[in-house]
């Protein structure tokens, strides 16, 4: 009874390395696919730098988007397959969110909205004299600021005036 059972042990054992074998086999040889696209930090502004990071990309490649030039991409020898580069942001971006293309080994991989580009932010007399305020939301605002000063003018004088009674 006990050598049936070492041999329908050994014997499933040898079925399971056999199925397995052809498959470790074929793995080896097959080109890796890029993959886990990852664009630190994901907001940034106009003419920042920003990092691209992509595992499965062992001989590097590059990256591409609507944002930045063609970017090169170098192995990092950490044994995990991944490339990095630095990509600078072009100062003329719409603000929004981009996508990034990676091309490593002949294969291609676009991760949608993989980052997002912030506008700056209009200084000087607060955007005034090009966008925002018309100049009839300008005399509104004025006349609006003046009523508040004489109303708190009057309210004083009447709260003066009480004193005195």
């Amino acid at each position: 009874m006990r050598n049936t059972r070492a041999l329908a042990a050994a014997g499933a054992a040898v079925a399971v390395l056999g199925v397995a074998a052809p498959a470790a086999v074929a793995d080896g040889g097959r080109v890796p696919n890029p993959s886990n696209i990852v664009a630190l930090p994901s907001v940034i502004a106009r003419g920042g730098q920003l990092t691209i990071t992509v595992d499965g990309c062992p001989n590097g490649g590059h990256a591409t988007s609507n944002a930045f030039p063609r970017t090169n991409l170098t192995p990092v020898h950490s044994g995990n397959d991944t490339a990095r580069g630095t990509a600078t942001i072009h100062h003329d971006a719409h603000p929004g969110p981009y996508d990034i293309t990676v091309h490593c080994s002949g294969r291609s991989l676009t991760r949608p909205a993989a980052f997002t580009v912030i506008g700056g932010v209009r200084g000087g007399i607060g955007g005034s004299s090009t966008t925002g305020a018309t100049p009839a939301d300008m005399a509104i605002g004025g006349s609006l600021v003046a009523a508040a000063v004489v109303g708190s003018g009057v309210f004083w004088m009447r709260r003066r005036a009480e004193k005195r009674i």
